[in-house]
């Protein structure tokens, strides 16, 4: 059985994160299965999905981290292309990945004790983003 939904988080500026857990936890509740595996997905390039410890130090530390490796630049070719100032907002998204997959057990997301689904923001401007989770097993 696949059960599929969407929800979706308001971002105001590069760097932003977000605890999404409790509504993937909410879609897989709904979907009904026991076992199986839940498949998260951020639609759009310039959002990141991951597991983390989501604590204040680490909230800022992930984004700076980010920066320091893929530092704002216009010297990107995205940037020389479309001048829009966003090239490394690209580059983070895609460093990081715009899904994450958690194993379904008991009907409940497999995850650490201090591990929680976050998405990131990593482009320069607001967005309002669409999360589709879909849940898939027994």
């Amino acid at each position: 059985m696949t059960h599929q939904d969407t929800f979706s988080v308001s971002t105001n500026n590069h760097g932003e994160m977000h605890e999404i857990t409790e509504q993937v936890r909410q879609v897989v509740k709904q979907a009904g299965i026991k076992t199986g595996i839940c498949h998260v997905f951020n639609i759009g390039s310039t959002g990141a999905l991951g597991a983390i410890e989501f604590e204040p130090g680490l909230e800022e530390d992930l984004p700076k981290l980010l920066d320091r490796m893929i530092p704002p630049s216009r010297d990107y070719g995205h940037e020389r292309a479309w001048h829009d100032g966003n090239g490394h907002s690209h580059l983070q998204a895609t460093l990081l990945g715009p899904s994450i997959t958690v194993p379904v057990r008991d009907g409940n997301l497999v995850l650490g004790t201090w591990q929680q689904l976050f998405h990131l923001e990593c482009d320069i401007k607001p967005r309002n983003r669409e999360i589709v989770v879909t849940v898939t097993g027994d």
